[in-house]
């Protein structure tokens, strides 16, 4: 493989360093821990989810619409704090990337579709800013992947040119997005893979 001179680098999280924060297995799971008619709550979720990760409604308002429509035997804070517990850290890529960042000259800047409250509880439980020098997440910017805004954003934040830039994410149509805008894009397709890519960096 030829080395690759890139100064940022942008990553997605879920799909890459951790689980998803709230995707349809996740779902499954809340609607048979909480006796919920799945069909009836994603259905729900599809129409409004998008509002949620560009920031414009809160988490219960979000819960609101999709859950709390009718009388129910718990309350949001149980509901959340079931969708807070769901999140993990998936094996190896955080750890090394956070130890390879000291070695590194490159700047490592998160790329993210999430809601707000889901992202801040992420940030914090996982340590994510060990690993990155700056967050653009969708609930703070009003736009999400594939939006072609997001990566334009991102770009001015790092104050760099596509070309300089590399960016992993596990969705091979997030990925061509990215590769629209002259950004080395690259699909995530497991740790020694994207560590190989890495450390072909000059």
């Amino acid at each position: 493989m030829d080395r690759l001179e890139s100064k940022t680098i942008f990553l997605d999280v879920g799909g890459v360093l951790l689980t998803n924060g709230w995707d349809h297995t996740i779902r499954g799971k809340a609607a048979q821990q909480f006796h919920l008619n799945f069909e009836e709550m994603d259905a729900l979720h599809q129409f409004i989810f998008n509002v949620y990760e560009i920031g414009k409604i809160t988490l219960d308002q979000y819960l609101n619409f999709v859950v709390f429509n009718k009388p129910r035997k718990f309350d949001h804070q149980q509901f959340k704090e079931f969708m807070y517990a769901q999140s993990a850290e998936l094996p190896d890529t955080l750890q090394w990337l956070i130890k390879w960042k000291k070695q590194t000259r490159h700047r490592i800047i998160s790329i993210n579709n999430e809601g707000k409250e889901l992202n801040n509880y992420r940030v914090a439980k996982f340590r994510l800013r060990d690993c990155f020098d700056a967050f653009v997440s969708s609930c703070d910017v009003g736009m999400r992947k594939p939006d072609p805004g997001i990566f334009l954003m991102a770009l001015g934040v790092a104050q760099a040119k596509a070309e300089d830039c590399i960016y992993f994410d596990d969705r091979p149509m997030v990925v061509a997005a990215a590769a629209t805008l002259g950004i080395q894009a690259f699909q995530h397709k497991g740790f020694e893979n994207t560590k190989n890519i890495l450390k072909n960096l000059k």
